[in-house]
Protein backbone atom coordinates (compact mmCIF):
# COMPACT_ATOMS: atom_id res chain seq x y z
CA UNK A 1 0.00 0.00 0.00
CA UNK A 2 1.06 3.31 -0.97
CA UNK A 3 1.29 5.84 1.20
CA UNK A 4 0.12 9.60 0.11
CA UNK A 5 1.78 11.69 2.34
CA UNK A 6 0.63 14.85 -0.31
CA UNK A 7 -3.24 14.23 0.47
CA UNK A 8 -2.28 13.65 4.45
CA UNK A 9 -0.49 16.95 4.35
CA UNK A 10 -3.21 18.84 2.95
CA UNK A 11 -5.55 17.25 5.26
CA UNK A 12 -3.32 18.13 8.46
CA UNK A 13 -3.05 21.35 6.86
CA UNK A 14 -6.45 21.79 6.15
CA UNK A 15 -7.55 20.82 9.99
CA UNK A 16 -4.99 22.86 11.90
CA UNK A 17 -5.68 25.98 10.28
CA UNK A 18 -9.21 24.75 10.22
CA UNK A 19 -9.06 24.63 14.47
CA UNK A 20 -7.21 27.79 14.58
CA UNK A 21 -9.09 29.72 12.71
CA UNK A 22 -12.62 28.57 13.96
CA UNK A 23 -10.91 29.89 17.36
CA UNK A 24 -9.93 33.06 15.93
CA UNK A 25 -13.67 34.15 14.87
CA UNK A 26 -15.77 32.85 17.60
CA UNK A 27 -14.15 31.80 20.78
CA UNK A 28 -10.77 33.66 21.18
CA UNK A 29 -12.68 37.02 22.27
CA UNK A 30 -14.58 35.03 24.48
CA UNK A 31 -11.49 33.43 25.97
CA UNK A 32 -10.19 36.92 26.26
CA UNK A 33 -12.64 38.57 28.56
CA UNK A 34 -13.13 35.48 30.69
CA UNK A 35 -9.04 35.16 31.02
CA UNK A 36 -9.60 31.34 29.77
CA UNK A 37 -7.18 29.62 28.51
CA UNK A 38 -6.62 27.71 25.10
CA UNK A 39 -7.49 24.56 24.53
CA UNK A 40 -4.61 21.70 24.11
CA UNK A 41 -5.67 21.04 20.74
CA UNK A 42 -5.56 24.58 19.98
CA UNK A 43 -2.27 25.21 21.19
CA UNK A 44 -1.11 22.17 19.11
CA UNK A 45 -2.69 23.33 16.03
CA UNK A 46 -1.38 26.86 16.05
CA UNK A 47 2.37 25.15 16.55
CA UNK A 48 1.82 22.88 13.84
CA UNK A 49 -0.05 24.61 10.98
CA UNK A 50 2.74 26.97 10.23
CA UNK A 51 5.04 23.68 9.86
CA UNK A 52 2.38 21.51 8.13
CA UNK A 53 1.72 24.57 5.95
CA UNK A 54 5.84 24.79 5.15
CA UNK A 55 6.35 21.83 4.02
CA UNK A 56 3.31 21.46 2.04
CA UNK A 57 4.25 24.26 -0.06
CA UNK A 58 7.76 23.45 -0.54
CA UNK A 59 7.38 19.39 -1.54
CA UNK A 60 4.27 20.75 -3.84
CA UNK A 61 6.00 23.84 -5.25
CA UNK A 62 9.82 24.18 -5.07
CA UNK A 63 11.78 20.88 -4.14
CA UNK A 64 10.74 17.18 -3.60
CA UNK A 65 13.44 14.58 -2.23
CA UNK A 66 13.15 11.31 -3.83
CA UNK A 67 14.66 7.52 -2.74
CA UNK A 68 16.09 5.79 -6.56
CA UNK A 69 14.94 2.29 -5.46
CA UNK A 70 16.33 0.23 -8.37
CA UNK A 71 19.43 0.47 -10.73
CA UNK A 72 17.32 1.59 -14.12
CA UNK A 73 19.62 4.87 -14.03
CA UNK A 74 22.67 3.39 -13.44
CA UNK A 75 25.42 4.48 -14.20
CA UNK A 76 23.81 8.24 -13.37
CA UNK A 77 22.02 7.32 -10.21
CA UNK A 78 23.05 4.35 -8.13
CA UNK A 79 20.51 2.15 -6.02
CA UNK A 80 20.81 4.17 -2.32
CA UNK A 81 20.87 7.57 -4.21
CA UNK A 82 18.46 10.18 -2.36
CA UNK A 83 17.39 12.78 -4.71
CA UNK A 84 15.93 16.51 -5.46
CA UNK A 85 13.45 17.18 -7.86
CA UNK A 86 12.93 20.43 -8.68
CA UNK A 87 8.63 20.32 -9.12
CA UNK A 88 8.25 24.01 -10.43
CA UNK A 89 10.75 23.29 -13.60
CA UNK A 90 7.69 21.96 -15.67
CA UNK A 91 5.13 24.10 -14.52
CA UNK A 92 3.12 24.31 -11.23
CA UNK A 93 0.45 21.74 -9.85
CA UNK A 94 -2.07 21.63 -7.13
CA UNK A 95 -1.24 18.91 -4.88
CA UNK A 96 -3.17 15.30 -4.80
CA UNK A 97 -5.05 16.55 -8.06
CA UNK A 98 -1.42 16.70 -10.24
CA UNK A 99 -3.35 20.07 -12.48
CA UNK A 100 -1.02 22.46 -13.58
CA UNK A 101 -2.31 26.25 -12.80
CA UNK A 102 1.11 28.01 -13.57
CA UNK A 103 2.76 26.78 -17.30
CA UNK A 104 6.87 27.55 -16.84
CA UNK A 105 8.25 25.30 -18.95
CA UNK A 106 8.37 21.63 -20.71
CA UNK A 107 10.93 18.64 -20.31
CA UNK A 108 13.55 18.96 -22.95
CA UNK A 109 15.90 16.02 -24.19
CA UNK A 110 18.28 14.54 -21.67
CA UNK A 111 16.90 15.56 -18.21
CA UNK A 112 16.46 12.79 -16.13
CA UNK A 113 12.81 13.48 -14.88
CA UNK A 114 10.64 11.95 -12.39
CA UNK A 115 7.27 11.48 -13.24
CA UNK A 116 3.65 8.72 -12.24
CA UNK A 117 4.01 5.35 -13.83
CA UNK A 118 1.38 5.76 -16.31
CA UNK A 119 -0.23 1.95 -15.62
CA UNK A 120 -0.03 2.63 -12.08
CA UNK A 121 0.22 6.68 -11.44
CA UNK A 122 0.25 6.28 -7.93
CA UNK A 123 3.88 5.07 -8.12
CA UNK A 124 6.59 7.60 -9.51
CA UNK A 125 9.55 6.78 -11.49
CA UNK A 126 12.62 8.51 -12.88
CA UNK A 127 14.21 8.11 -16.20
CA UNK A 128 15.95 9.90 -18.95
CA UNK A 129 14.26 12.21 -21.79
CA UNK A 130 14.70 10.96 -25.13
CA UNK A 131 12.27 11.56 -26.86
CA UNK A 132 9.95 15.21 -27.06
CA UNK A 133 6.80 15.92 -28.93
CA UNK A 134 7.73 15.56 -33.40
CA UNK A 135 10.79 13.19 -32.00
CA UNK A 136 10.90 10.11 -34.43
CA UNK A 137 12.44 7.60 -31.33
CA UNK A 138 14.22 4.02 -32.50
CA UNK A 139 16.14 1.47 -30.83
CA UNK A 140 18.28 -0.77 -32.45
CA UNK A 141 21.46 -3.09 -31.94
CA UNK A 142 21.64 -1.17 -28.53
CA UNK A 143 22.01 2.29 -30.59
CA UNK A 144 19.30 5.39 -29.93
CA UNK A 145 18.38 6.88 -33.32
CA UNK A 146 16.67 9.98 -32.69
CA UNK A 147 14.71 11.71 -35.98
CA UNK A 148 17.01 9.33 -37.95
CA UNK A 149 20.25 10.46 -36.29
CA UNK A 150 21.80 7.39 -34.21
CA UNK A 151 23.19 8.98 -31.11
CA UNK A 152 26.86 8.38 -30.52
CA UNK A 153 28.23 7.08 -27.82
CA UNK A 154 31.98 6.81 -26.19
CA UNK A 155 32.55 3.29 -24.52
CA UNK A 156 34.70 3.37 -21.73
CA UNK A 157 35.06 -0.02 -20.99
CA UNK A 158 34.08 -3.03 -18.75
CA UNK A 159 31.48 -1.47 -15.81
CA UNK A 160 32.31 -2.19 -11.75
CA UNK A 161 29.11 -1.74 -9.71
CA UNK A 162 29.63 -2.02 -5.89
CA UNK A 163 26.72 -2.18 -3.40
CA UNK A 164 23.38 -3.36 -4.91
CA UNK A 165 24.97 -2.48 -8.02
CA UNK A 166 27.52 -5.17 -8.28
CA UNK A 167 25.21 -7.31 -10.63
CA UNK A 168 26.03 -4.76 -12.83
CA UNK A 169 29.69 -5.66 -13.36
CA UNK A 170 30.60 -6.63 -16.80
CA UNK A 171 28.20 -4.21 -18.52
CA UNK A 172 29.40 -1.66 -20.76
CA UNK A 173 29.89 1.50 -19.60
CA UNK A 174 29.79 4.39 -22.17
CA UNK A 175 29.32 8.52 -22.66
CA UNK A 176 26.51 8.87 -24.63
CA UNK A 177 25.70 12.60 -26.54
CA UNK A 178 22.14 12.61 -26.48
CA UNK A 179 22.07 16.00 -28.77
CA UNK A 180 24.53 17.66 -27.06
CA UNK A 181 23.39 16.52 -23.19
CA UNK A 182 26.10 14.09 -22.61
CA UNK A 183 25.83 11.26 -20.05
CA UNK A 184 27.02 7.49 -18.88
CA UNK A 185 24.75 4.53 -20.33
CA UNK A 186 25.24 0.86 -19.72
CA UNK A 187 24.86 -1.61 -21.88
CA UNK A 188 24.84 -5.27 -21.42
CA UNK A 189 26.01 -6.98 -25.02
CA UNK A 190 24.43 -10.40 -23.69
CA UNK A 191 20.70 -9.31 -23.42
CA UNK A 192 18.67 -8.77 -25.82
CA UNK A 193 17.58 -5.68 -27.95
CA UNK A 194 14.37 -5.68 -26.55
CA UNK A 195 13.55 -7.36 -22.82
CA UNK A 196 10.79 -9.84 -22.39
CA UNK A 197 7.37 -7.79 -22.69
CA UNK A 198 9.17 -4.28 -24.26
CA UNK A 199 7.56 -4.49 -27.36
CA UNK A 200 6.56 -1.01 -27.75
CA UNK A 201 9.25 -0.08 -30.03
CA UNK A 202 10.30 -3.67 -31.41
CA UNK A 203 8.30 -3.03 -34.99
CA UNK A 204 9.83 0.26 -35.72
CA UNK A 205 10.37 3.80 -35.20
CA UNK A 206 7.44 5.82 -32.78
CA UNK A 207 6.83 9.38 -33.46
CA UNK A 208 6.32 11.33 -30.48
CA UNK A 209 2.50 13.38 -30.30
CA UNK A 210 2.52 16.48 -28.37
CA UNK A 211 1.65 15.93 -24.50
CA UNK A 212 3.60 13.26 -24.64
CA UNK A 213 7.47 12.18 -24.05
CA UNK A 214 9.58 9.24 -24.78
CA UNK A 215 11.83 7.62 -21.45
CA UNK A 216 14.86 5.34 -21.26
CA UNK A 217 16.49 4.53 -18.48
CA UNK A 218 20.55 4.91 -18.58
CA UNK A 219 21.32 1.07 -17.69
CA UNK A 220 19.75 0.28 -21.58
CA UNK A 221 19.13 -3.41 -20.42
CA UNK A 222 17.87 -3.03 -17.43
CA UNK A 223 15.01 -0.61 -17.20
CA UNK A 224 11.56 -0.71 -17.94
CA UNK A 225 10.83 1.91 -19.90
CA UNK A 226 8.69 3.71 -22.96
CA UNK A 227 10.23 0.64 -24.82
CA UNK A 228 7.74 -1.67 -22.71
CA UNK A 229 4.65 0.45 -21.82
CA UNK A 230 4.30 3.49 -23.85
CA UNK A 231 4.85 7.46 -23.88
CA UNK A 232 5.17 9.46 -20.65
CA UNK A 233 1.96 12.24 -20.66
CA UNK A 234 2.45 15.22 -19.87
CA UNK A 235 -0.07 15.46 -17.01
CA UNK A 236 1.89 12.70 -15.44
CA UNK A 237 4.74 14.65 -15.26
CA UNK A 238 6.14 15.26 -11.24
CA UNK A 239 9.75 17.54 -12.10
CA UNK A 240 12.83 17.56 -13.18
CA UNK A 241 16.08 15.34 -10.69
CA UNK A 242 19.02 17.99 -9.82
CA UNK A 243 20.80 16.76 -7.39
CA UNK A 244 22.19 14.16 -5.01
CA UNK A 245 22.35 15.23 -1.26
CA UNK A 246 22.42 11.46 0.12
CA UNK A 247 23.72 8.46 -1.07
CA UNK A 248 22.76 5.20 1.47
CA UNK A 249 22.74 1.47 0.30
CA UNK A 250 22.95 -1.11 2.55
CA UNK A 251 24.62 -3.47 0.61
CA UNK A 252 27.62 -1.80 0.27
CA UNK A 253 30.62 -3.41 2.24
CA UNK A 254 32.05 -1.26 5.05
CA UNK A 255 31.52 -0.40 8.88
CA UNK A 256 27.87 -0.57 9.63
CA UNK A 257 25.69 2.86 8.58
CA UNK A 258 29.13 5.54 8.11
CA UNK A 259 30.65 2.62 6.01
CA UNK A 260 27.11 2.41 3.83
CA UNK A 261 27.04 6.10 2.85
CA UNK A 262 29.15 6.72 -0.22
CA UNK A 263 30.35 10.55 0.73
CA UNK A 264 31.71 11.36 -2.36
CA UNK A 265 28.02 11.66 -3.70
CA UNK A 266 26.83 13.38 -1.72
CA UNK A 267 25.97 17.01 -3.57
CA UNK A 268 26.40 15.79 -6.75
CA UNK A 269 24.62 17.70 -9.83
CA UNK A 270 22.25 15.34 -11.99
CA UNK A 271 23.69 15.51 -15.65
Amino acid sequence: MNFNLPLVLVLATAITGGIWLIDALFFAKKRKLAEGKEPLLLEYSKSFFPVILAVLLLRSFLVEPFRIPSGSMMPTLLVGDFILVNKYAYGLRLPVLHTKFVDIGEPQRGDAFVFRYPPKPEIDYIKRVVGVPGDVIDYRNKVLYVNGQPMQKTTLGSYTGVGSGVRETGSLEHIEDLAGVKHGTLTNPRAPNFAHGCSFLARGPIKVPDGHYFAMGDNRDNSSDSRCWGLVAEEHLVGKAFAIWMHYDGNRDGLPILGKIAWSRLGTLIE
